[in-house]
């Protein structure tokens, strides 16, 4: 959506007053790609991973009862988060589902869209009307 020219004026506005301010911060900012963050995320939930798996050997290795037993569920369980973190920075950083579904569509896209029930809806009318 594209800005109004009051809106446009102002935003050159605080623009304006961001280099006037701090001209170093407002260079950093405007030269910063997003993907340079996501690719860090996605690095850090790496290293998270390596730690789960060494967390859970660690507890696999261990003789200690009940304890190992929590330390390889944590290691698990922070394997699993690291996955998810890392997963979802990467559709992120490459826009994989942001796309919108086009809207009207054909019989089949609104079809794979509607749930059960709908679709059994569409087709007992479709008996009942004789298509």
């Amino acid at each position: 959506m594209p800005l109004s020219d009051h809106e446009q004026r102002m935003l050159d506005q605080i623009e304006q007053a961001l280099y006037a301010e701090d001209p170093k911060f407002a260079h950093a900012v405007r030269s910063t790609n997003p993907q340079v963050h996501y690719k860090r995320r996605i690095v850090k939930a790496a290293l998270g991973f390596l730690v789960g798996v060494c967390t859970l050997m660690a507890g696999l290795v261990m003789n200690a009862g009940t304890v190992t037993v929590a330390i390889s569920v944590t290691g698990f369980l922070l394997m699993v988060v690291c996955c998810v973190w890392a997963l979802t920075s990467w559709k992120r950083m490459t826009g994989i589902g942001t796309e919108s579904a086009p809207e009207g569509g054909d019989r089949q896209s609104r079809s794979a869209k509607a749930g059960f029930m709908e679709r059994m809806e569409e087709r007992w009318r479709r008996r009942t009307e004789g298509e």
